[in-house]
């Protein structure tokens, strides 16, 4: 008779590796996966044991929990958890309040500095860079309108995969349909081969937006000076209440006086003791 050789199979985690995955996945992203997503993990890690060459999630287990797979693979294994989904002028209505009440209520309270210090404003959890650079679009606008108005973005994420998207601010036409066609004209760049299908942001706005790689997890966030809007929408949805609770608290020490919060349209601070006042649809002020 012969024998057949039964490989391990890629598509079977057993439990006390999915506990021992979801709880390091939690400490480093803040990321909760309950048990019916456990599905989900086996197939968004099987990509990381393939590119490994690795046979098993117990080998893979072995690896992540390594000195050595801590210094090099956390990275990969966050990139291939992390959910990203973004569009251009999402949840539009923000971009509205942003320009009618936020801007105004900044300018009049620095009318004797003239504004000398740029509007400073942070994307927190980009994605593919579509909100930040809808960000560039208003605020290029904005200052147009308002000269002396200057401004700077920062846009940061923990995937480095959608980061490298972002910077390269390169997007299927698709991709671009919410953007209104005096904003294409304007801001956008067609590729040379109509074929491709494909657009790029223009210098001048990605000029304005700054990428970093950023857990919000960390103590310290790499955001030092303070900021007067922080977007951090479509984010929290994914954490527990005490991650929300302490993710606040960070970005209130990172707010400066007066500055504003953005969350997403399912979002809420509502339960969370968290010093921000609630001054219009899921958008908060630093009290």
């Amino acid at each position: 008779m012969t024998k057949i050789e039964l490989t391990p199979s890629l598509n079977i985690m057993r439990q006390h590796e999915f506990e021992r995955f979801s709880a390091l996945i939690y400490d480093e992203a803040g990321i909760k996966i309950p048990p019916v997503k456990k599905t989900m993990l086996e197939a968004r890690l099987q990509k990381r044991l393939k590119a490994l060459g690795m046979h098993s999630f117990e080998e893979y287990a072995d690896f992540v929990f390594s000195l050595e797979g801590q210094r090099q693979e956390m990275v990969h294994l966050v990139d291939v958890v992390t959910t990203n989904k973004t569009d251009f002028f999402r949840e539009p209505q923000h971009f509205d309040f942003l320009v009618r009440q936020v801007l105004p209520n900044l300018r009049h309270g620095r009318e004797g500095s003239a504004l000398r210090a740029p509007f400073k404003i942070w994307s927190a959890g980009c994605s593919t860079g579509e909100e930040p650079y809808t960000m560039a679009m208003v605020l290029y606008e904005y200052a147009q309108a308002h000269p002396g108005f200057r401004f700077t973005i920062t846009a940061s994420d923990i995937c480095t995969r959608v980061l490298k998207t972002a910077k390269a601010a390169i997007y299927p036409e698709d991709r671009v349909d919410t953007i209104s066609l005096a904003f294409k004209q304007k801001y956008l760049l067609r590729s040379k081969d109509k074929k491709k299908g494909l657009v790029r942001i223009c210098g001048e706005l990605r000029n304005q937006v700054h990428f970093h790689r950023i857990n919000l997890m960390d103590d310290e966030l790499g955001i030092r000076e303070p900021q007067d809007v922080i977007f951090c929408r479509n984010v929290i949805i994914y954490f527990d209440k005490p991650t929300q609770a302490r993710l606040m608290q960070k970005f209130h020490r990172r707010l400066a006086p007066g500055g504003f919060l953005f969350l997403g349209h399912s979002e809420t601070l509502n339960g969370l003791d968290v010093p921000f006042q609630p001054v219009g649809p899921t958008v908060y002020r630093k009290a």
